[in-house]
């Protein structure tokens, strides 16, 4: 049975290994690797070179930017230069005693106004004024004695020594005439020039010391306004300029330039500038805070919304415009004046298309679809620049 068992197994083995070998798949046992390369060789042969260059489909252009647009029409604008300041007198005087004395006579109070030469204070002066009176005897005398001896040297009763002599007196009385009213005058304070008592610190009767202060006179008319402007704008000024000043009160009044400071403050690089503002009626004080704007010389500029003005790649303030091409391009701008319906502005070319709508939306070289605006976008940019200045 063991025989017949092993017999048996070696005819299924037989019969396993020719049903093997008739399939024929015992070839393809060493080549599996080289089948697996040939095939990845025909799937690179059908995938597309990527040595060679793809051809990319076009990508569709994005639509031009609409952007409105104005040719505003040129103007010349007298240039306005806005500086703060403060109103001063055009001139102001500290009265004070050349001697000392008591008080006699004060004829002003605070408020008064004075012309030049009059009386502000008098001390007392009883023997000065009676050595002014001897004197003037004296010199009627010494005149008299010298008219005599005229009359006696013509009918030539005189010798020529003694009318020297005579005239020689009369010198002399005048002389002392001159010196008695000199110190006569050192107890008066009289106003140096026309303007409006300010101030009075004494009381008739009280005595004061020499050198001691009995008044101040102030000149408010014209009253000066003045302020400091910057180096830049220095070069626009002239004397004769005219100017309105804005004072604090909400009172306007308008002025001209009368001098220009060439010094310039070592603290601030800034330049005095004084307005003389007429003032017959004294109606602007002195020391109000005020705002200045002065009319420097005249230029060509456009007026414009204030929504306009944009910042520039450098950071410099400007506008943009459309050129010939419907590219966009950026200029810097020169502020003229500030204005309650828009700015006015210069360094603009005179062809320029100005962007008034969508101009923050762009940049500099980007092509652009330009439409001008129409009156009622215009319209309602004013009235915007209106009402941010109210």
């Amino acid at each position: 049975m063991r025989i017949r068992f092993h017999k048996l197994a070696a005819v299924v083995v037989l019969i396993g290994f020719a049903a093997w070998m008739a399939t024929g798949e015992f070839s393809s046992v060493g080549s599996v690797a080289a089948n697996k390369a040939k095939a990845a060789e025909a799937e690179q042969a059908k995938a597309p070179d990527a040595s060679k260059p793809k051809t990319v489909e076009a990508e569709p252009k994005a639509p031009l930017r609409t952007v409105a647009v104005v040719t505003p029409p040129r103007k010349t604008y007298a240039r306005a230069i806005r500086i703060s300041g403060l109103t001063e007198a055009d001139k102001r005087a500290v009265l004070a005693t050349r001697v000392a004395g008591v008080i006699d006579k004060l004829p002003v109070k605070q408020g008064d106004h004075v012309k030049t030469g009059d009386l502000v204070l008098m001390l007392a002066a009883e023997e000065k004024i009676s050595m002014v009176d001897n004197a003037k005897q004296l010199v009627v005398q010494r005149q008299a004695e010298l008219d005599a001896a005229l009359r006696l040297m013509k009918s030539g009763n005189l010798p020529k020594l003694q009318l020297d002599t005579a005239r020689s007196n009369l010198t002399s009385a005048q002389s002392l005439l001159e010196t008695a009213q000199a110190e006569l005058d050192r107890n008066e304070v009289k106003a140096p020039f026309d303007g409006v008592i300010d101030r009075v610190p004494v009381e008739l009767g009280s005595s004061i010391m020499q050198g001691g202060e009995v008044a101040t006179i102030l000149k408010l008319d014209p009253v000066i306004a003045r302020g400091e402007v910057s180096e830049r704008d220095l070069g626009y000024l002239k004397l004769g300029d005219k100017a309105t000043i804005r004072l604090v009160s909400g009172q306007t009044v308008e002025g001209t330039v009368r001098y220009i400071s060439r010094d310039a403050s070592s603290a601030t690089r800034t330049f005095r500038v004084e307005v003389a503002i007429p003032n017959a009626d004294g109606s602007v004080p002195a020391g109000m805070t005020a705002e200045i704007a002065l009319n420097a010389q005249p230029t060509d500029a456009v007026l414009l919304p204030r929504s306009v003005v944009t910042l520039g790649d450098k950071g410099d303030l400007g506008i943009r415009a459309v050129g010939k091409d419907n590219k966009v391009a950026f200029f810097p701008i020169d502020l003229v004046d500030d204005t309650p319906t828009g700015l006015v502005l210069g360094g603009i070319p005179a062809d320029a298309r100005i962007i008034v709508a969508g101009q923050e939306l762009v940049k500099e070289g980007d092509p652009v679809n330009p439409v001008e605006a129409d009156q009622a976008t215009i319209k309602k940019l004013i009235g915007e620049a209106t009402a941010g200045t109210q």
